[in-house]
């Protein structure tokens, strides 16, 4: 097997280094410590740069393939929302949609749906034990192979088929400050 060009090139150096260091200690007139740590310093660094190039042609990443979805492209946001809200979640989920691999932006909050984008099916949603595990940690549960996981059927009619992973993250209420400050009247909405 072929070394790619940064293997070789590291570990090029690392030899080079390695060799420099050699040279440099059977050449000096005198061993002195600080000459001898030097030395060591820069040989473990020439070794790092060849262990490098050898774990640069073990570790060789395949690039993800996309998965095919089946699903009507949509957008839809509660009708009762002001208008700053509707606009500011419609483009922060189109920013979520295209900066990033995601198929469907769903924004549940206080016991309703607020927004559903990207492959839409027609099944409503209903949160299940791992949106409520989320919201009861307070942290998100990335799911990456939803076969493994109990409790998947949640989002199996929610989302196209195929999709490979889900990302849970609660929405929390905005926390007030502990120095007594708070947050300002339209952040604790």
């Amino acid at each position: 097997m072929a070394l790619p060009m940064p293997a070789r090139v590291s570990l090029g150096a690392g030899l080079g280094g390695l060799l420099l260091v050699v040279v440099n200690q059977l050449s000096a007139p005198l061993q002195d410590p600080a000459l001898t740590r030097a030395g060591v310093l820069a040989a473990l660094l020439a070794v790092g740069l060849m262990l490098v190039a050898v774990l640069w042609t073990r570790a060789v990443p395949e690039a993800a393939v996309r998965a095919p979805l089946q699903g009507q492209e949509g957008l839809e946001l509660a009708a009762d929302l002001p208008e700053r809200v509707r606009q500011e979640l419609g483009w922060g989920s189109q920013m979520l949609l295209t900066a990033s691999p995601a198929a469907v932006v769903l924004v549940w909050w206080q016991g309703r749906v607020l927004l559903r984008r990207g492959l839409l099916v027609d099944t409503p949603f209903a949160p299940g034990p791992i949106c409520n595990r989320a919201l009861q940690r307070r942290q998100a549960i990335s799911l990456v192979n939803l076969a493994l996981y109990p409790g998947r059927d949640e989002f199996e009619a929610l989302l196209p088929a195929g999709a490979a992973g889900r990302l849970v993250g609660p929405l929390l209420q905005p926390q007030r400050s502990h120095l007594g400050g708070g947050l300002g009247p339209e952040a604790q909405s």
